[in-house]
C-alpha cells in the first residue's frame, strides 16, 4: 500500500496495490498491519456505503463530536468524487484550512479523514458509489456539520452553483465561524 502525504500531515491518501489479469483484479483494500506500519493504528467498527445517482451530489460537510467522533477511511468503488477534509482543531496551525483529493474507482485511492476534521464529497459522475470505514458508531445526537459553500472556507466545489444536489439537512448547517470549539489540537 502506497501512503501519500498531504499539506495537512494528519490527512493521508492511500493507494492499495491492485493485481490485474485476464480474469479481472484482486486488491487488499484494507490491512490493519500495513496501516500500523505506516503509523496509523485504528480500529474500524462500521462500514458505510453510499450511492449518488447524479453528478454534483454534495454530501457534507459532516463530522461527529466526542464521545462519538470518528476517523474515516473513504474510497470510491464506482465513479469519481471530489473529497474535502476541513481542519476543525482549535489551535492547529492548519485550523480552518482544507485538503481536497479526487477519489476514483480508476485511481483506486483512499483518503483518511481523522477525528477533528469535517468531511464532504461532491460526485463528479452519475452513479458514484462510496464506501467508508469509521472508528466509532453513528450517533445522530453527536452529528454536526458546516454549510458546504461557506465563503470563509474557500472550497472550490466542482458542482455548478445552483446545479448541486444536497439533502435539506446539508443546506441547514451553520457557518464555520458559528461552530463551537469541539476539538483541540
Amino acid at each position: 500500500m502506497q501512503v501519500i502525504s498531504t499539506a495537512i500531515a494528519e490527512v493521508k491518501v492511500f493507494r492499495p496495490r491492485k493485481f490485474v489479469d485476464t480474469r479481472g483484479f484482486f486488491s487488499e483494500t484494507y490491512n490493519k498491519q500495513a496501516l500500523a506500519k505506516a503509523g496509523i493504528d485504528l480500529d474500524f467498527v462500521q462500514d458505510n456505503h453510499s450511492l449518488s445517482l447524479h453528478k454534483g451530489v454534495i454530501r457534507g460537510l459532516h463530522f461527529q463530536i466526542p464521545p462519538f467522533a470518528q476517523h474515516k477511511l473513504v474510497r470510491v468503488i464506482r465513479g469519481e468524487a471530489f473529497d474535502v477534509a476541513v481542519d476543525l482543531r482549535k489551535g492547529s496551525p492548519t485550523f480552518g484550512r482544507h485538503i481536497t483529493a479526487i477519489l476514483s474507482a480508476g485511481e483506486w485511492n483512499q483518503i483518511l479523514v481523522p477525528i477533528g476534521f469535517a468531511h464532504g464529497i461532491c460526485t463528479l459522475v452519475a452513479g458514484t458509489e462510496i464506501i467508508y470505514k469509521v472508528t466509532n458508531y453513528y450517533s445522530p445526537e453527536h452529528e454536526r456539520g458546516i454549510i458546504w459553500n461557506d465563503p470563509e472556507l474557500g472550497i472550490s466545489w466542482p458542482a455548478p452553483e445552483g446545479g448541486e444536489v444536497l439533502s435539506e439537512k446539508d443546506r441547514q448547517w451553520p457557518s464555520f465561524s458559528a461552530l463551537p470549539s469541539f476539538f483541540e489540537f
